[in-house]
């Protein structure tokens, strides 16, 4: 495939994500008032997101393997993965539902789209001031556990290049031993077809893992992240060591 061809497939899967996102965030805004909360981000945000699958496979050539579906639990929990592109965040949305996912406060503001995402009850943070902002993933997300819905942390903090793992923030453990439930850890090489800070989408199939839970109760915080980051860097490793070998 060309150059050409990838940046023309690249645009038109863009021009038709955010066409479709218009639409479907002015259509809900009026309807999901009356849909209720649990259910609303199936409605809004799963949907839409398996429509941005089906785009990024049909368009671009980006398709995905699940392993590990049998290891997720039968009530939500705080999921820990890898940060390598936006992939992840819109796949995972479609993966686990309902969800309190996690962003910026100045998201809200968008016009029909924020504001139908604020009805989802979203856990909306200050990203400038990070004193905060772990307040409110504490917070937040420990009543949006209670009320049924998964949580999503990205303890990087930040995109990694394929196959690099930054220093991972306790601020996901430290919520799940708050709320008093398990850490589902999650790893993935999404860059090798979605790159970070790049417009070009590569076609390929991203592998995506799903580990066993990690038990929190009478683990201390370090414990239970060393553990999620340890398996999610052997698990890149193997990933990344089976992609070579192809």
């Amino acid at each position: 495939m060309t150059i050409v061809v990838q940046y023309t497939r690249t645009a038109l899967f863009y021009f038709l994500l955010a066409t479709f996102t218009v639409f479907w965030s002015i259509l809900l805004f009026f309807a999901i008032p009356f849909v209720p909360v649990n259910r609303r981000h199936k409605l809004l945000v799963k949907y839409w997101a398996v429509m941005a699958m089906g785009l990024a496979r049909f368009i671009c050539g980006i398709k995905y393997e699940v392993h590990g579906k049998e290891n997720i639990p039968d009530t939500p929990c705080v999921m820990i993965s890898n940060h390598q592109s936006t992939w992840e965040t819109f796949f995972l949305q479609m993966l686990f539902s309902p969800q309190a996912p996690v962003l910026k406060k100045e998201l809200l503001k968008i016009p029909f789209f924020g504001w139908s995402i604020r009805l989802i009850k979203p856990i909306a943070i200050n990203r400038d001031d990070p004193r905060a902002a772990l307040n409110d993933v504490a917070e937040q997300g420990t009543a949006a556990l209670h009320d049924g819905r998964w949580v999503l942390i990205f303890p990087e903090g930040t995109r990694n290049p394929d196959g690099q793992l930054g220093k991972f923030s306790r601020g996901g453990v430290n919520l799940a031993r708050k709320a008093g439930v398990n850490v589902l850890p999650i790893a993935h090489n999404a860059a090798t077809c979605w790159p970070m800070n790049s417009f070009l989408k590569k076609p390929g199939t991203i592998q995506l893992h799903i580990g066993t839970v990690i038990e929190t109760t009478d683990r201390t915080a370090l414990e239970i992240n060393n553990e999620a980051q340890s398996w999610i860097a052997n698990t890149l490793d193997n990933i990344n060591g089976k992609s070579k070998q192809v």
